[in-house]
């Protein structure tokens, strides 16, 4: 099958997603283009990119693309449609909410199949904002023959049907995957802290959730927690350290590599308000990490129910962070447990063979 594969942001568990399923279908003998934005990822996009030209004989163009709607759309989709044209493609395959449009306006113009997922996108809207209404009705608008609807896990399929309804769109729920190299065990670093966070600081990723929670717990079994990652509200939560006196337990050590930044703590912490899949909690149990998650989106999918605490609850998060710090209930038994969950359940090979069969449906 010739295939581009269509998304806007070169950063993310997005375009992890994207990088993994281009090598894997390479690989399987397919011909593989891209497009996508060239206003996101930086230096490390640009490095990415050139490691992925050998796995896309159709070509990578990286195209100017605005998040919100624009007159801009309509070039791109010129040029999405010239390149499917060029190579003539089988599939496109849109990823987010603005690939999702790209490459379904353009199959629905040639008259192609074209598959999507949403990676959250624009269901992180509701109904009730014009914004929201704004991009539900479009996704309502571009469920079309020949256009088949992926979800990373079952919580983003029924949020999908929900918000929009799947109507006559054939859909299937593919779980993102991990390399050989992913299921390595860590070498915990000698100034490793008893927790860490990995991801974007955001509000709503609750990392405010996770300081006061450790601000909670009394001084001399307060734990020590190391913060990876970079984002818009990264002032406001070293202020908050400071706020709640808490400057001497928590580490704010920027963005690092993944294979880095999991040596970094003893125990990871997703404290999420909203989530869809993260690849960081998968990616936590293919390495035999022990991990804590609230209860939201697809994670519930992934981990067992005694690795959960509720949402948004400071006093729940804090009670079992002096749990694991103890050595948890079940100690290193039960991440190894989960390193053979992810190893029967979330593997790039399986990832990559269930999308091809789904696109061989839609042709």
């Amino acid at each position: 099958m010739r295939i581009i594969h269509v998304f806007r942001g070169a950063v993310g568990g997005l375009f992890r997603h994207v990088c993994d399923q281009v090598e894997g279908q390479a690989a399987a003998g397919h011909e593989i283009g891209i497009i996508c934005d060239s206003l996101t990822g930086g230096a490390s996009a640009l490095e990415k990119f050139a490691q992925l030209a050998p796995y896309c004989n159709l070509g990578i163009e990286r195209l100017a693309m605005l998040t919100l709607p624009s007159l801009s759309d309509l070039r791109v989709i010129a040029q999405t449609m010239a390149m499917a044209k060029r190579v003539d493609a089988d599939i496109l395959h849109g990823h987010g909410a603005k690939g999702g449009l790209y490459a379904r306006l353009t199959a629905r113009r040639l008259g192609l199949a074209s598959a999507y997922v949403p990676h959250g996108g624009s269901l992180h809207y509701e109904w009730r904002s014009l914004k929201g209404a704004i991009f539900l009705s479009a996704e309502k608008a571009l469920r079309v023959e020949r256009s088949g609807l992926i979800f990373v896990c079952e919580f983003e399929r029924n949020l999908f049907a929900r918000k929009i309804g799947l109507g006559a769109c054939p859909s299937a729920v593919i779980y993102n995957g991990l390399g050989p190299n992913d299921f390595k065990a860590r070498a915990l670093s000698p100034h490793a802290t008893d927790f860490l966070f990995v991801g974007e600081m955001r509000v709503i990723k609750g990392i405010d959730i996770l300081l006061r929670a450790v601000a909670q717990i009394e001084p001399d079994q307060r734990p020590t927690l190391t913060l990876i990652g970079e984002g818009p509200q990264e002032v406001e939560f070293k202020a908050l350290a400071g706020a709640l006196g808490i400057t001497a337990q928590v580490t704010f050590a920027g963005r690092k590599p993944m294979a880095e930044a999991m040596r970094m703590g003893r125990v990871l912490v997703v404290p999420s308000r909203r989530e869809s899949f993260p690849y960081v909690v998968i990616e936590a149990m293919a390495a035999g990490i022990p991990l804590i998650a609230a209860n939201v989106g697809g994670i519930v999918e992934a981990l067992p129910i005694d690795r959960l605490v509720p949402a948004d609850d400071v006093a729940a998060l804090a009670a079992r962070l002096i749990t694991e710090k103890r050595g948890g209930p079940d100690g290193r038994g039960g991440a190894e447990k989960l390193r053979h969950m992810a190893l029967e359940r979330f593997s790039v090979k399986r990832m990559v063979s269930d999308t091809l069969a789904f696109y061989e449906r839609l042709i």
